[in-house]
């Protein structure tokens, strides 16, 4: 049987699929990551631009939000929003993005009770929303690595706390190899293997020296590195 997007239908069975859920990236911005300490903070732009991607290849459902963005925590990462270029973020007040109804609405015009959900900070901005949807009836997938806290405490009493709730820890490369699942969908496949050979370290070596070593492809290419030109000075006021 074939999904909407005329691909092979996969099982479920408790499993994620591209076809019964949706992906929400909360509050990935500047003054959000600056106060993140437990994890390296470059690993989790790298793991949240590698999930993000994927949602791409599968086309999966994702809602953007953002919280306080002019008055304190910036825009959008732009590695983010290069993905989405068509995608406005919704914005909040609320640190909870539950509490606003445009993202419920967001979530629920989906028709997907499936939440794979990743964000800064883990206590706050991951956990609120977490807990409240599943009161709500919905399965919550939280992107361990895609998320970040102001210590290593806060994080994993955040991540305790949604697991006792009902949440599933998962991660940006467990959820795409999830919806990949089977090695012979061959329609997915260069896909998500360019995703593994950028951002997934040694696994995508790994997979580089497969294709070069044992299967005698060509190496991979990448765009020619180019120094950015010096931007003309803006004249003094």
């Amino acid at each position: 049987m074939a999904s909407k997007n005329g691909r092979r239908k996969l099982s479920e069975k408790g499993l994620l699929t591209p076809d019964n859920c949706v992906v929400a990236l909360i509050d990935l911005q500047p003054q959000m990551l600056f106060g993140v300490s437990n994890f390296d903070r470059q690993t989790i732009i790298n793991n949240n631009v590698a999930l993000a991607k994927a949602t791409r290849v599968f086309d999966v459902p994702v809602v953007l939000s953002t919280v306080e963005t002019k008055s304190f925590s910036g825009n959008i990462w732009p590695q983010i929003q290069s993905i989405f270029p068509g995608q406005q973020p919704i914005e909040r007040s609320s640190m909870n993005s539950w509490d606003d109804k445009n993202f419920v609405r967001a979530i629920e015009e989906t028709g997907r009770k499936k939440i794979v959900l990743t964000g800064l900070w883990t206590e706050t901005c991951v956990a609120l929303p977490t807990v409240q949807a599943i009161r709500d009836g919905y399965e919550v997938y939280v992107v361990e690595d895609c998320c970040g806290d102001v210590s290593q405490l806060n994080h994993d009493n955040a991540m305790k706390r949604m697991i006792q709730a009902g949440a599933k820890p998962v991660t940006g490369l467990s959820t795409m190899l999830e919806w990949q699942r089977d090695w012979t969908a061959r329609d997915t496949y260069d896909a998500v293997m360019d995703i593994v050979k950028q951002h997934f370290g040694a696994y995508g070596m790994g997979v580089e020296y497969a294709y070069t070593m044992v299967h005698g492809a060509q190496p991979t290419r990448y765009l020619e590195y180019a120094i950015v030109a010096p931007q003309a000075s803006k004249p003094a006021a």
